[in-house]
């Protein structure tokens, strides 16, 4: 991760006519940022370690714009700067020279950044961004504005930056990856919801690393913004502290949830969302409201209380009203593939959790199930230690099935806690063994903890294919 560049400035950067910018990566960020340059008259050339689908290439040969498949060449230091696209890590030779020879680094969303114009709501954390993103979108929707939802969550920035008007509002969800290059990015809203182990392959398993990216979405803010951060994360009511009494007193001014009742917990007493005698409760410029019952709550479990108080006093920054809120809340359909009911079967519920791609993720995940479950895990491993589930694997998982690269490593550590442990081979063999395995009242939930790109395409191809087979039981 780079430290912010003094010589890059919103202004003197985002004037790209003729100047030479080369893009690393051609999936969804790269191609995006490679169409916003070639809009702005930029010289775009285009590098990809793998291989360019058809489809792209002739888009690029369409719009003039040089590209290389299958690795990258010295052409790609021929630049004024380098737009890299999250999937590209900082090890990547090309960022490597780079970063050696000064020569800038910027990510998609620090590009786009430069030419957006709207109030910006930016959501980050290591669980529960995405379905905060959505739901703050629902809402802000419901209170009629035009909220332009993007980022991490599908839709670059890049994208739809130049479709925002002055009188919009850009919800962007972003990853650390996506905060690894940026500089003069300043979102007027940021949120961290929580940072948990996630990722540190890519930070060389250092968190301290890993949550300084994270913290990156606050680093340009002021005292006119807003930080919105949970002050039940310990790392973050740290670094609120630090600041609060280190030489960044300026910065953004700090809105902190909980969901501990704030009577029993006199630190938490300045939150601005919180629960009071059972209600999710606000307090913003010391003008405290009422707003409804969690089991009111369209998403069911704790986690999704911390999410509907983000989205809540992110919603009441920009002035949306209480009433608005609540019926928002209670409407909200949720986001797929997290914890997304598919069918029931013969008393047996299907539930796909695709998106749990961390074990704090599958944690959340059966914290919300009374249900016995049977528990469908593994995938790529990011490094994680599931040894953590084990208290909650005791309880509430009654059988364990394991696919993918990381199905040894889950199997050894939460095996022995469970009264049926097995070993699949594809995902078609864990649905099939998990149907025979399943009773009445049970739930099955596909929380895989690991990434996807072991057997599948994405998280989203993982949930799908899990979908479809259990729509053939």
């Amino acid at each position: 991760m780079t430290k912010a560049n003094p010589h890059i400035t919103r202004e003197s950067m985002s004037r790209l006519k003729g100047r030479r910018v080369s893009v690393l990566g051609a999936a969804r960020s790269g191609l995006a940022a490679a169409r916003l340059l070639h809009a702005k008259e930029a010289r775009v050339f285009v590098s990809d370690a793998g291989f360019i689908p058809t489809p792209v290439q002739s888009e690029l040969r369409a719009l003039g714009i040089g590209f290389e498949e299958g690795g990258h060449s010295a052409r790609v230091q021929e630049a004024d700067f380098l737009v890299s696209s999250p999937g590209v890590p900082d090890t990547a030779p090309p960022i490597q020279a780079a970063l050696q020879s000064d020569l800038p680094v910027i990510s998609e969303i620090e590009l786009a950044s430069w030419f957006c114009h709207s109030r910006m709501i930016a959501i980050t954390g290591s669980n529960g961004k995405t379905t905060t993103t959505e739901l703050t979108g629902h809402i802000l929707h419901h209170a009629g504005h035009r909220p332009i939802v993007c980022g991490n969550i599908g839709t670059p920035f890049a994208e739809r930056v130049l479709d925002a008007s002055p009188e919009d509002i850009v919800v962007l969800e972003v990853s650390s990856f996506q905060l690894d290059h940026v500089h003069t990015f300043r979102p007027d809203v940021s949120v961290v919801l929580n940072i948990t182990p996630d990722h540190l392959d890519r930070y060389g398993n250092d968190m301290d690393r890993y949550a300084a990216a994270k913290l990156r979405i606050c680093a340009q803010q002021d005292d006119t913004d807003a930080f919105i951060y949970s002050m039940d994360d310990a790392r973050l009511s740290a670094f609120i502290r630090s600041r609060q009494h280190g030489p960044d007193r300026e910065g953004p001014r700090a809105f902190g949830i909980t969901t501990t009742d704030v009577a029993t917990t006199p630190e938490h007493s300045d939150a601005a969302g919180y629960l009071k005698d059972g209600y999710l409760t606000l307090r913003i410029d010391n003008m405290e409201e009422t707003l409804m019952q969690p089991n009111d709550l369209a998403l069911r479990g704790r986690h999704n209380v911390y999410n509907s108080l983000a989205a809540a006093v992110a919603a009441r920054v920009v002035e949306v009203r209480s009433d608005v809120m609540r019926e928002s809340l209670r409407t909200f359909e949720g986001v797929p593939h997290r914890l997304e009911s598919v069918r029931e079967v013969d008393g047996v519920r299907y539930v796909n959790d695709s998106k749990a791609t961390n074990v704090n993720a599958v944690w959340y995940a059966l914290e919300s199930f009374r249900e016995p479950v049977i528990l469908i895990a593994g995938g790529r491993d990011k490094g994680n230690d599931y040894h953590k589930l084990t208290p909650l694997v005791k309880e509430r998982v009654r059988a364990l099935i394991t696919i993918g690269e990381a199905a040894e490593t889950i199997h050894t550590q939460l095996g022995p806690h469970v009264e049926d442990a097995v070993r699949a081979e594809s995902l078609a063999d864990a649905v099939h063994l998990a149907h025979l395995l399943a009773q009445q009242g049970d739930v099955v939930l596909l929380s895989p903890a690991c990434a996807s790109f072991d057997m599948f395409a994405s998280f989203e191809d993982r949930g799908d294919q899990f979908k479809q087979l259990v729509s053939n039981i």
